[in-house]
């Protein structure tokens, strides 16, 4: 009998939760009138709209008039950087966005828009833990900003950013401080609450909603100026009709997040470190990436001297298991990643990276199966490398 497949990739995408299956499907059916309309079917449709909202806020410890809906995390990223960089030049203020070299490519390649635009782009660095630091920042803010960028938890290593005294220091200097909390939120604490963040960004499929839906804190909205133009809808900062269902779902599944976020991280991390230990166990040479730092418990990423991540990933998935080789938004790229990079991972040794990320399904019998299959493929795949020579892709095997 063959066994099924399994999946630790969840920092790539999650399947949708039953309970917020449930909670979406009326405004699928029934309940599908356009929110802005006046009458019955819209008012149905705005209730559901807004009841959302205040869910999300709650969640998140903000006020429900500062959550906007986006299409997900890449747009309200975007809307943060390149709308906050064209505020300032509205404003008379520098027209300056800095950013950590390990963000998302939703900030950073906002970013270079910015300094494609007639802006300019900082990159903070970090240190060999993937973290920044501090009196970095206190330097690139001397020289004014319209934003400082720094994401909450890393999406590939899963390191977890100062992000209260980072925005602290931005507050002082009275630069607006914004958090990318895709992959942190259900995994740490996180929120607005009782901290000067000026905007924060969250994606609903990575916590068991759809695709297409995310939302971004907006405190003050003097402070960004809207990508989308046209009707009024969400105070004219995001306008067009709202994707009810969508927003009907990511409240649901961002009040589940947080509820069960300790149970969650508890489990998460005793999964993860002995799935660390045992490759490690397997694989001498392992390196796991920013061990020494404060991570998110639900990721792992490890390196493999001498084996190709893209042939692992490959082998990986003929023998029924599915991980990236890091932002799933960069995959096909035969670059090793800028996150590894920037931490001064040696390139030879980042060009051999995998990621494993735990979710809310994720099993011992997961772990079991990955730590079993991952020894015997990094095997083949140094093999196979051995055979074709040095530098040569392994998975131009047959």
């Amino acid at each position: 009998m063959t066994e099924s497949p399994v999946y630790l990739d969840h920092a790539a995408t999650t399947p949708v939760r039953p309970e917020v299956r449930e909670a979406m499907q009326p405004y699928l059916e029934e309940v599908f009138g356009n929110p802005s309309s006046a009458h019955r079917f819209g008012r149905a449709a705005r209730a559901g709209l807004e009841q959302a909202r205040r869910e999300i806020a709650e969640a998140l410890g903000a006020d429900p008039v500062q959550v906007f809906f986006t299409s997900g995390g890449t747009e309200a990223d975007n809307l943060a950087v390149i709308g906050a960089a064209a505020a300032a030049r509205q404003q008379g203020r520098p027209c300056r966005v800095v950013v950590s070299a390990v963000e998302h490519k939703a900030v950073l390649g906002a970013a270079h828009h910015v300094a494609r635009t007639g802006g300019t782009e900082c990159l903070l660095p970090v240190d060999g833990d993937g973290l920044v630091d501090p009196a970095d920042l206190d330097r690139a803010l001397a020289g004014g900003a319209a934003l400082v960028s720094v994401m909450w938890v890393n999406n590939e290593t899963g390191v977890i950013q100062p992000v209260a005294k980072l925005a602290a220091r931005c507050a002082a200097a009275g630069v607006p401080f914004h958090t990318d909390a895709v992959q942190a939120l259900g995994k740490v604490p996180c929120g607005v609450r009782d901290l000067p963040i000026a905007f924060l960004t969250i994606s609903g499929h990575k916590i068991g909603a759809p695709k297409g839906i995310g939302a971004i804190v907006v405190r003050n909205p003097t402070l960004v100026e809207p990508l989308v133009h046209g009707g009024g809808q969400q105070r004219g900062l995001r306008p067009g009709t709202e994707n009810v269902a969508g927003a009907v779902a990511l409240g649901r599944a961002v009040t589940l997040a947080v509820a069960e976020q300790a149970d969650f991280a508890r489990r998460a991390e005793r999964l993860r470190d002995e799935l660390g230990t045992r490759l490690r166990a397997a694989i001498p040479d392992l390196v796991i990436a920013a061990e020494r730092a404060p991570r998110a418990p639900h990721l792992l990423t490890v390196m493999v001297p001498g084996a190709d991540s893209e042939a692992l990933l490959m082998h990986l998935d003929l023998a029924g298991v599915a991980c990236s080789s890091g932002s799933a938004c960069t995959t096909g790229s035969v670059e090793p990643s800028h996150v590894l990079v920037a931490m001064g991972v040696p390139r030879e040794l980042a060009l051999g990276a995998v990621r494993f990320s735990l979710g809310r399904t994720s099993s011992e019998a997961d772990i079991e199966r990955a730590a079993a299959v991952f020894p015997r493929v990094v095997e083949k795949v140094r093999r196979l490398a051995a055979v074709l020579g040095r530098g040569a892709p392994a998975t131009r095997e047959a």
